[in-house]
Formats: C-alpha cells, sequence, structure tokens
C-alpha cells in the first residue's frame, strides 16, 4: 500500500531537497515520493531492504536515502505525521504493538 495522494501532500513539506553539485554532474535523483514508499514497504514488511520489489527504486538508493532522512530527524517527522494521519480517521489502535529489533536506531 503507497501512500496516498493526500498523505504525500502532507509529508512532503519534511523531505528535503536533493543536493545540487555545482557542476551539474552527476546522476538525477530517485523521485522523493518513490524511496519513501519503498522505505515504508520495508518498515511495514519488515524485509530485507534486497527483498524490496521492483516497483521501488533500487533497494540501495532507500536504503541510503532512509539513513540520511534519518539522521536529518526527517524520518521521525514523516512516521509522527503518518501516525497522526491513522489516529484522525481512527485507524490506529495502540493496544496492541510490536518491536522489531531490526529498525532499533
Amino acid at each position: 500500500m503507497d501512500l496516498t495522494d493526500e498523505q504525500w501532500t502532507i509529508l512532503q513539506p519534511f523531505i528535503p531537497e536533493p543536493p545540487r553539485r555545482d557542476d551539474g554532474r552527476g546522476r538525477p535523483w530517485k523521485p522523493a515520493r518513490d524511496v519513501l514508499n519503498g522505505i515504508l514497504w520495508i518498515l511495514r514488511t519488515g524485509a530485507p531492504w534486497q527483498d524490496m520489489p521492483d516497483r521501488y527504486p533500487p533497494y540501495q538508493t532507500c536504503h541510503r536515502r532512509f539513513q540520511r532522512w534519518e539522521q536529518e530527524g526527517v524520518m521521525d517527522k514523516i512516521l509522527l505525521s503518518l501516525a497522526q494521519d491513522l489516529k484522525e480517521r481512527g485507524e490506529l489502535d495502540v493496544r496492541e504493538c510490536f518491536i522489531d529489533g531490526t529498525f532499533v536506531v
């Protein structure tokens, strides 16, 4: 399940602009929405990065962006916003929670 347009509209302001090289060289960055959908797939399924489906950007790209966004505090803002969205829609049930040590930062 990927982000809806409404969810993306809420989260997009948290996503930093990709760095730009003065010399104009380098590959263009993969779209942030596609990368975030891949990251959320990993977080939701608990699968290893290399098992990410082909519909997302390469797992290496998603993993690097996840690490960068985690260090910059972006992931905290995104996950809190998604949790708030679920809570407002009455779809957040905190009576049962699971912790997976794979994602301890």
